[in-house]
């Protein structure tokens, strides 16, 4: 890659993409704990395995924020909560090079905003990549309005050499895919309560009649419950109190392996 990448992050979203990127070149990955930056190694590894790629030493993990320095392009992929992600781009100045592009994977929350936090929205940009990176082609690219050409630029670049179609979207809460996805994904929810009916049966109902690769209380599952609220709220549409109470008991999808389905 023309970019030294690294990825501040444990996530899935963060996991995910240092594995697609390690697959071109060596990459980066920041997690702020021993335990988050060991569980952070394995999953890239476990995707890597996945993948058919053999790049463990493509991937450098570290809790040492210095592991920053020689990037030149740093992606922020932690929860969406802008204190949360004006922390740790607090915890980073210092770290990061003067000429580095400055990304942040946020799928809703205000793009401008975060570009103020990180202290240089010159060369700030929102990549959102998809949940599983590696499946997902698209990434929505949103620019605060101080952002250079050549940071749309190198952030075009960037999506190219990872093998993403990188599509431009304005700064709006939501982006384009979650504003149009999520209240379709949210009703769903509401006809399982007014109905009576399991959420297998509407999953059913929407890949064979729809054909869509995945139902919608399936994909909130994916997503995460507790994810998919947030962004409801950031978008401003009313999210129902099934979602509620399921985040209420711990239920919050896949990665608690119960939601809307067990696991």
């Amino acid at each position: 890659m023309s970019e030294r990448l690294a990825i501040a992050g444990s996530g899935a979203i963060a996991c995910g993409l240092a594995a697609v990127a390690a697959t071109r070149g060596e990459v980066r990955v920041f997690a702020r704990s021993d335990g988050s930056c060991s569980k952070a190694s394995a999953k890239v590894r476990s995707i890597c395995e996945k993948l058919g790629a053999s790049v463990n030493g493509n991937v450098v993990a570290s809790c040492d924020p210095a592991v920053l320095e020689d990037a030149t392009f740093v992606v922020e992929a932690v929860v969406e909560d802008v204190a949360a992600k004006a922390a740790l781009w607090r915890s980073m100045q210092g770290h990061l090079a003067d000429d580095a592009v400055l990304a942040t994977t946020t799928s809703s929350l205000p793009v401008a905003a975060l570009a103020a936090v990180s202290g240089h929205p010159e060369r700030f940009v929102a990549l959102h990549v998809f949940n599983p990176v590696p499946k997902m082609d698209l990434v929505e690219l949103a620019f605060p309005e101080q952002a250079t050409a050549q940071t749309r630029a190198r952030a075009r670049a960037l999506c190219a050499e990872l093998g993403k179609t990188a599509v431009e979207v304005p700064d709006t809460p939501g982006f384009v895919v979650n504003r149009l996805l999520f209240p379709y994904l949210f009703s769903a929810v509401r006809l399982m309560e007014e109905t009576g009916l399991d959420a297998e049966a509407i999953d059913t109902c929407m890949c064979l009649g729809a054909g869509h690769p995945m139902g919608p209380l399936a994909l909130l599952d994916l997503v995460g419950l507790d994810v998919s609220a947030a962004i409801g709220h950031t978008i401003g549409v009313e999210v129902p109190a099934r979602i509620h109470a399921l985040i209420d008991a711990g239920a919050l999808g896949r990665k608690a392996g119960r939601g809307f389905h067990t696991y």
